[in-house]
């Protein structure tokens, strides 16, 4: 008998994950570099991006770590890199017989297949695109209303989806956790820093905006950081 993939055994099932996916239309969208005063557009096809993210409970039971306390189970995960992140995504990938979308060279560099089906991070212009929801404002509500930032969370992270969503029923997209995108910051000046995005449970309300951007080492963890699902469609 085939043994069940460690996700279902531990009741996160592909079918729950994939139900949680939105799909976004193609688009366009600017994106700015607020230090550099740099600005780019990019075309995006057709994607999916999930409605939460990443939370304690689906974080352990696809990789077969212990279960979180039931208190914590739908908290963000947080201290997790880049490279943990990519790696969890993978995992899913594998279990929900999709195709892989991140490949590892023999030097441990991560390539990206653009045409895999499998889990992957958001590139940033993905995540803001789907952060403003047609919006063109800093965001897409009243702070208080959509996100936890350092004036309401009490110094803490909390339970995903328990603030207003945006127009594309997207929760926590600003606020809470920043959440790690696959591009590289700037090459040039940062090397293979990593974007995130969307401000955290400790940050002013400068920091919860869509246009926002930060970054870090691939291997850098924190506990206001953790990431998102999107696949390619």
């Amino acid at each position: 008998m085939q043994t069940p993939p460690v996700a279902a055994r531990s009741g996160i099932t592909v079918e729950s994950v994939a139900a949680q996916m939105v799909a976004v239309a193609p688009g366009q969208i600017w994106l700015k570099d607020e230090g550099s005063r740099h600005h780019w557009s990019v075309a995006l096809r057709r994607y999916a991006i999930a409605r939460y993210a990443v939370t304690r409970q689906s974080y352990a039971a696809v990789l077969g770590l212990a279960p979180p306390a039931p208190c914590d189970a739908a908290l963000p995960v947080v201290d997790v890199s880049w490279y943990d992140a990519i790696a969890f995504c993978n995992a899913l990938s594998r279990d929900a017989g999709l195709h892989a979308a991140y490949v590892f060279d023999e030097s441990g560099n991560v390539d990206f297949d653009a045409g895999a089906d499998g889990y992957r991070l958001p590139t940033e212009a993905e995540w803001e695109y789907a952060c403003r929801a047609g919006s063109t404002d800093a965001r897409y509500g009243e702070l208080d209303e959509i996100a936890w930032h350092g004036g309401n969370a009490s110094q803490r992270a909390h339970a995903v989806g328990g603030r207003r969503p945006n127009a594309w029923g997207l929760y926590d997209m600003l606020g809470n956790v920043w959440e790690w995108c696959w591009d590289i910051y700037d090459a040039r000046v940062y090397g293979e820093y990593r974007v995130f995005r969307g401000g955290g449970w400790s940050d002013d309300e400068r920091a919860c905006r869509a246009s926002c951007r930060r970054k870090s080492h691939p291997t850098f963890r924190i506990d206001d950081l953790g990431f998102r699902l999107a696949r390619t469609l």
